[in-house]
């Protein structure tokens, strides 16, 4: 994977201006998380957020695809978030806002 700091802190930068996020890094790239929900991660100076039904069709009109990690066929729940929607702080805060009801759908799954 990999990341480079400067756009770790570009993407921090940004993302706190939304939601209040704690970031570390793992496995070469940096997980994103927001009140104890894992929602994003950077990996080759990309962003991702967590997908599912709810908001898969937003990044499939955009034209965006999934993370694969360590070239695996298989890829995570994690799809690329588009330069035009970090451009736009309200359009963020609604991608932001799905990924994070994402994030608690899956987590409030794993308790059961």
């Amino acid at each position: 994977m990999g990341f480079s700091a400067a756009y770790r802190t570009q993407v921090e930068d940004l993302l706190e201006q939304v939601v209040p996020i704690t970031s570390k890094a793992m496995f070469g790239g940096v997980g994103i998380y927001s009140e104890g929900l894992f929602f994003a991660l950077i990996a080759e100076d990309k962003l991702y957020f967590k997908v599912s039904d709810l908001n898969r069709g937003d990044y499939e009109e955009a034209g965006m695809g999934p993370f694969f990690p360590f070239d695996s066929p298989t890829p995570m729940h994690y799809w690329e978030v588009p330069q035009s929607v970090l451009d736009n702080l309200e359009e963020l805060r609604v991608w932001v806002d799905k990924a994070l009801a994402v994030a608690a759908s899956a987590k409030s799954k794993k308790k059961r």
